[in-house]
């Protein structure tokens, strides 16, 4: 959801693509392919059995994660819009600068999405960030590719990314982090709201 708001929006402020078809294309195989796997191999929260089970009637998708993903979206759509807007203006002659903080604000924050992702009420202090060793064999080979298509001077043409300096990821680094923040936030508040 927080892509085609990223997209929507974009498009409704009359903005240039923040990101492009390539990089939509290889952003899901960074963060939908083995982060997504290393999940299903999650143990699964601390306190499981002893939750009474879920209504048969409730569906799928709660109210719970229906906040959650709310939120989320919200945070991953001002992150990279936000990013996207500084490229454009610190690089108004190099689109594809701006692109490459989109596209690099998205990714990362992804990834480290999916360690928040791990519990839906656990913090990621509560659970630990180093349980589960497949979610970092996934993050860690997304990441090298992502810095691949970013530094290795040969994929820059074709995945549109141009190099970014140590003060394009200083300013990054927070927006990269708001994501992750927010789902943390949205966990507490569900922990201390929950019946």
């Amino acid at each position: 959801v927080g892509e085609i708001l990223v997209i929507f929006i974009a498009t409704l402020l009359g903005w240039p693509l923040p990101l492009t078809a390539i990089q939509l294309l290889i952003l899901n195989l960074l963060t939908d392919g083995a982060p997504a796997l290393a999940l299903g191999l999650e143990k699964g929260d601390p306190d499981i059995m002893d939750r009474a089970p879920r209504n048969p009637d409730e569906p799928v998708i709660n109210g719970e994660m229906v906040l959650g993903i709310v939120i989320q979206s919200i945070a991953i759509a001002f992150a990279v819009l936000f990013a996207f807007r500084l490229g454009l203006r610190w690089f108004p002659e190099n689109v594809h600068h701006a692109q490459t903080m989109a596209f690099a604000t998205l990714s990362i924050s992804e990834l480290l999405r999916a360690y928040t992702a791990r519990s839906e009420h656990f913090s990621l202090l509560r659970i630990g960030v180093f349980n589960n060793r497949f979610m970092q064999y996934a993050v860690l080979s997304s990441l090298a590719i992502l810095m691949a298509v970013i530094y290795v001077p040969a994929l820059d043409p074709i995945f549109d990314t141009t190099f970014l300096t140590v003060v394009d990821w200083l300013t990054l680094l927070p927006l990269i982090l708001l994501p992750s923040v927010a789902a943390e936030l949205t966990k507490l508040y569900l922990r201390r709201n929950m019946p």
